[in-house]
């Protein structure tokens, strides 16, 4: 699957699902449910690497997870998820030329086939057009944005007239600079359906209700494996208590065997 491919599925009207992975099990979890993208996200910081927020990510890191990623596929090529990498903190917020020859060696180094970049401030638009004029897909990303929490928290967007009005602004400058989607993240559901309808691109939530084009999550949530559940993200399963439960039981019977 290729970015603009993301387009033709809003064209038909065809939802979009995601999920995010972090090493070669989780890529192959989520090769093997069918979902149409899978974004290797900045929260394999916490997920995997046990920080306490995404700005500890290197261009490294995010590297070297995005091959782990890819080598849990099993798939033909042509019927792989697309994989989209975040950029990490610092990697696109230190000026054009910096943010090409980061993107361009995640592209260059793994099989991701796009990058995703949270904000839309002048600067990262700026940042955003370059990446685009030099061949490199950009999915964006909107609302709630992890990796400005030191100023913003990680508290609901969009909740105020002004908030509303600066997000719609964003999502349209985010289309018209050339982003083949957008992430919109914790923002109410009728503003998430408003930007929805007013875009020609398709837009992915995570927290943002059920009108979006399509939907992402993080697998770990999903899989009750975290600790902290974001309040958007009910788990299916109350992993993480299932496994140390049956780990418990196996080191009991060998110890008591």
């Amino acid at each position: 699957m290729l970015p603009s491919d993301l387009v033709k599925y809003k064209e038909k009207s065809q939802k979009i699902i995601a999920l995010t992975a972090w090493d070669s099990i989780s890529g192959s979890l989520a090769e093997q449910a069918d979902v149409d993208l899978v974004l290797v996200g900045d929260s394999l910081a916490m997920v995997c690497l046990g920080y306490k927020s995404t700005l500890p990510l290197t261009l490294e890191n995010i590297i070297y997870h995005t091959n782990a990623v890819s080598r849990g596929f099993t798939k033909k090529i042509e019927d792989q998820p697309l994989i989209v990498t975040d950029m990490p903190f610092l990697t696109y917020q230190c000026g054009e030329d910096k943010a090409v020859e980061y993107a361009g060696k995640i592209i260059q180094s793994t099989y991701a086939k796009a990058v995703k970049v949270e904000g839309a401030e002048p600067e990262i638009q700026k940042v955003i057009s370059r990446l685009i004029r030099m061949g490199i897909p950009v999915m964006g990303h909107i609302g709630l944005t992890p990796q400005s929490y030191l100023n913003l928290g990680f508290k609901k967007q969009g909740e105020s007239l002004e908030s509303q009005e600066k997000i719609m602004k964003e999502a349209s400058i985010l289309e018209k600079l050339g982003c083949f989607s957008i992430v919109l993240e914790h923002i109410p559901k009728l503003l998430a359906k408003e930007i929805q309808n007013k875009l020609r691109i398709p837009t992915i939530g995570i927290g943002a209700g059920k009108y979006c084009d399509g939907q992402v999550r993080v697998t770990a949530d999903l899989l009750g494996l975290n600790d902290d559940q974001p309040p958007f993200c009910q788990p299916i399963i109350q992993g993480k208590k299932l496994l140390e439960d049956k780990l418990k039981e196996w080191v009991n019977s060998e110890r008591f065997n």
